[in-house]
């Protein structure tokens, strides 16, 4: 702008110098004005032209070159700064194209680099997430640790060890002569002795011991539990000093749990028959894991409740949280109650005195029990169904009665003999289901248990037999209901618990044509033959000890159906880091119903002796924390 009013003043200047000029000029020659009106006077003579005034145009013209050169080298300074500005503004428009190029440019890595810097904060805030969720999860295991119990850190190993101490009593109306695990299938009938006297018993065997093993090497989870208690009885155990019962195993097992679902499972633990909580998998002995047992002081449980801890192999697979599959092959073992039958047959031994209890029998199982089962989590719910087979041998002896068949070469002398024996096997088992649900935000809890089969008895609480004989000594097996009913409150401190069960053992019986010295006579279990109508009369101790009643005489009793009513609670004084201490009391009726039997006279199934028992427990526990 300065540029074009300089050039625009220099022209104007320009343009007045040469007005004046031409003026000038004009002034030197001026033309004599032409008047056509009237004559006038001549004009004075001009005065003239003197060296003087020619030195001074001169001196004029002179000075006006000079300016006008003046102008020109301005208007050329003014050209070259004009060019020059052109050259600066065309530098500076290169210079500013060139510094927007350089902006954009800038801009861009400024954009990914605020991309960059983004990602780089989301992945920091991810990291942060992550740390936190890591720590917050860290940090919960921590508390659960530290407020459940004590983890010890060993070479990669997490041992966590646990248990209680228990000051437990119970007392019954009628005697049994047991602690606080109740012999459900031994409730005395109404002629015995000890159905007159009541018993209170004060015990601590119940306190366990535990202690819980895990670790992680790649994809696989390892872990380890091992429980006992003291709820049994070595030779020199007494209860009127020192009170020196024995440590008993409860649980010893390994696992290995796969990422993909799978698990294997093997030692002593609860039975795959045992009801589980969720899915499929063990369960402690302290109530903390995947525990579905009545919550009873009664360490015999409850009457109806199917369970076993016995060695066994399992193999699992989970199919997300929904549904899971298990086989198991598990220590087999049977239980017998006959009656009348001769001495044909052969199940097993007393117990090896290096390793089992020589007053126990043991049954020579052929094979395994085996066991499936499928649970399903559908979300509203915990349901279960499993199969048992399981198979009995024994050995028989045919010549014992029948020794005057061709078949034991036609003895003509009474001796028996051991010709011609063999092993003879039969197949049992059954099919059971469980049904769980939660309501009142997991507070309530009802269930539903059932199992039925041949040759399962033992499996349940009651301890009902397997097997009876038959007349030829081979086994016969006999059919076993078992159900419980399930309902509980879970509350912050207290818990309640109600529980009705029963056990069936159907009547399994044979006719022994050999029998009775050739006058034949019924054999097995459950009899209207076998005579019950002793067992409403009271006999006098076998011998002065005052520690042996006698067993009423012409009772045969063999149990129908045995049925319990359990009601009880516990309630948690404290529960925090320095472990829990609860107080918990237990009622229970108890009835023992028999097959009906002969009276005196031999009519059949007159008879029906009934035995009962009510039962009060009490426990004061501390739980390690």
């Amino acid at each position: 702008m300065k540029l074009t009013k300089h050039l625009f003043l220099t022209v104007l200047a320009l343009a007045v110098l040469s007005a004046g000029a031409w003026a000038q000029t004009s002034t030197l020659a001026p033309s004599a004005p032409k008047k056509k009106h009237k004559p006038v006077a001549a004009a004075p003579a001009q005065p003239a032209i003197t060296a003087a005034d020619v030195e001074a145009l001169k001196d004029g013209l002179a000075a006006q070159q000079q300016q006008i050169q003046q102008l020109t080298q301005q208007l050329q300074q003014a050209q070259q700064n004009w060019q020059q500005a052109q050259a600066a503004a065309a530098d500076a428009a290169n210079k500013a194209a060139a510094a927007q190029t350089q902006a954009a440019a800038a801009q861009t890595q400024t954009s990914q680099e605020q991309q960059t810097v983004g990602e780089l904060k989301g992945d920091m805030a991810e990291l942060k997430t992550g740390a936190a969720l890591a720590l917050q999860e860290s940090q919960q295991t921590f508390n659960k640790a530290m407020e459940s119990s004590v983890t010890l850190h060993f070479k990669g190993i997490n041992i966590t060890p646990g248990g209680y101490a228990a000051a437990e009593f119970v007392r019954r109306s009628r005697a049994l002569g047991a602690d606080v695990s109740t012999p459900f299938n031994s409730l005395t009938m109404p002629g015995a002795s000890q159905s007159s006297l009541s018993e209170f018993f004060g015990s601590a065997r119940q306190s366990k011991a535990s202690v819980f093993f895990e670790g992680r090497v790649k994809n696989v989870d390892l872990s380890s539990y091992v429980s006992g208690d003291f709820l049994s009885a070595g030779v020199t155990s007494t209860a009127t000093s020192t009170n020196s019962y024995t440590f008993r195993l409860r649980q010893a097992w390994g696992q290995a749990k796969f990422d993909n679902g799978w698990k294997f499972l093997g030692g002593q633990m609860w039975s795959l028959v045992t009801e589980n909580a969720v899915g499929i998998a063990p369960a402690d002995d302290l109530g903390k894991t995947n525990d579905a047992r009545p919550k009873t002081i009664d360490a015999s449980y409850n009457v109806g409740f199917s369970f076993a801890r016995q060695y066994g192999v399992r193999l699992t697979k989970d199919f997300g949280d929904k549904v899971s599959v298990a086989f198991a092959m598990e220590n087999a073992q049977g239980t017998l109650t006959t009656h009348n039958n001769a001495d044909n047959f052969l199940l097993g031994e007393a117990g090896a005195s290096n390793s089992y209890n020589t007053g126990g029998t043991y049954t020579a199982n052929p094979s395994p029990d085996l066991i499936a089962k499928v649970a399903f989590d559908p979300g509203f719910g915990h349901y279960e169904v499993f199969g048992l087979v399981d198979r009995f041998t024994d050995r028989i002896f045919p010549c014992v009665e029948n020794f005057a068949s061709a078949a034991c070469g036609s003895l003509t002398a009474a001796p028996a003999s051991a010709v011609n024996v063999f092993n003879a096997s039969k197949e049992g088992g059954g099919f059971g289901a469980n049904a769980r649900w939660t309501f009142a935000n997991k507070h309530v809890a009802f269930g539903l248990h059932g199992f039925g089969g041949s040759g399962i008895g033992r499996y349940g609480a009651a301890q009902l037999s397997d097997l009876a004989i038959h007349a030829d000594g081979t086994i016969h097996l006999i059919k076993d209901l078992q159900g419980l009913t399930t309902l509980e409150y879970h509350g912050k401190k207290l818990d309640v618990y109600a529980y009705t069960g029963a056990e069936y053992a159907a009547r399994t019986y044979d006719f022994d044509p050999l029998g009775n010295k050739g006058k034949g006579q019924y054999v097995g279990y459950g009899s209207p033959t076998f005579n019950n109508y002793g067992c409403y009369t009271e006999l006098l101790p076998a011998v002065n000890t005052g520690f042996t009643p006698t067993s009423p005489a012409n009772c045969t009793g063999d149990t129908r159906a045995v049925i319990e009513g359990t009601a009880g609670f516990w309630y948690s004084f404290y529960q925090g880091p320095k472990g829990r201490f609860r107080f918990g009391t237990q009622y229970s009726y108890l009835t023992r119903q028999t097959w009906s039997g002969a009276n005196s006279a031999g009519t059949a199934g007159i008879l029906s002796p009934e035995g009962l028992d009510n039962m009060v427990f009490t426990s004061f526990r501390y739980y390690l924390p």
